[in-house]
């Protein structure tokens, strides 16, 4: 009898142990992982994304922001004109700090992609309030009145030098398309729409560099409203990912391509194993 006894209490605790490991390695869905990330599954230690909250929407709020109200400065709708200067504060804080924040979240979950999205982005809205702002002295450099930095800000040479920094942002941008090719449909057609919009703006700020007003003007609000587009589509992304999180009933279409489009290491172990992927 105290044999059976031993024997039934092993089987129980083998049970239990079997129950915490099935429990401990919860497995969300291709899809949905791609979903609430927007980037394509990876393999990472641990119970972080079901023990944290999901830092995706904090970051893209904070570029969604930025994006929507310098959209509406660039087309020039009631009134608004200039470099944005009026929204620095929220270029700072908004578009940088928020996006950085977000961004460190994702690092600590493990979203390499968005990670690397939202740095720089974060980065991208902090160097364009560094470069606006007279008192950074991005300006300084420019201005034919060494007491009036605010001068520069109107100058060739800052326009063409800063014309540059936006020409390597549309090379990151080409980058991240290519990318986000393994996420979703609506977030491969954000990338695709950013590449025209930093290079229409680039090209308004060479433009400017060359005293040609009236090509720069129309360049300006091109780019404008391709990123309008942008901030539309982002605004979609932003409020499937907040009905996520509150688990609502409805959930918006995003196309997911992560599943549809195999990476690297799944075409290994499908030719590895070819029975398997059958």
């Amino acid at each position: 009898m105290p044999l059976i006894k031993a024997e039934s209490t092993k089987d129980s605790h083998v049970d239990t142990l079997q129950q915490t490991r099935t429990q401990g390695s919860i497995q969300i869905p291709a899809d949905l992982l791609e979903q609430l990330y927007l980037s394509p599954e990876t393999r990472v230690k641990g119970r972080l994304r079901q023990t944290f909250g999901n830092p995706t929407p904090v970051a893209l709020g904070g570029f969604l922001v930025c994006a929507s109200a310098h959209s509406m400065t660039l087309l020039g709708w009631q009134g608004a004109s200039g470099l944005g200067g009026a929204n620095l504060g929220c270029f700072l804080y908004v578009g940088g700090a928020i996006q950085f924040l977000g961004a460190i979240g994702e690092w600590v979950l493990g979203n390499t992609f968005s990670t690397v999205v939202f740095f720089t982005f974060g980065g991208f809205w902090l160097t364009y309030a560094t470069a606006i702002n007279p008192n950074s002295g991005a300006s300084a450099e420019y201005s034919p009145n060494p007491h009036n930095p605010a001068l520069g800000l109107s100058e060739p040479g800052f326009f063409a030098t800063f014309g540059f920094f936006l020409v390597a942002m549309t090379l990151v941008i080409f980058f991240f398309a290519i990318a986000s090719v393994r996420t979703n449909l609506v977030f491969f057609t954000v990338f695709l729409t950013l590449i025209p919009t930093v290079a229409c703006l680039s090209a308004a700020f060479f433009a400017l560099a060359h005293g040609d007003a009236a090509t720069a003007a129309t360049c300006e609000h091109v780019g404008g409203g391709l990123l309008l587009a942008v901030a539309f589509l982002g605004w979609y992304i932003f409020l499937s990912l907040l009905l996520l999180s509150v688990d609502f009933p409805i959930r918006l279409p995003m196309g997911d391509l992560s599943t549809r489009i195999q990476g690297f290491n799944q075409r290994q172990k499908a030719h590895s194993n070819p029975e398997e992927s059958v």
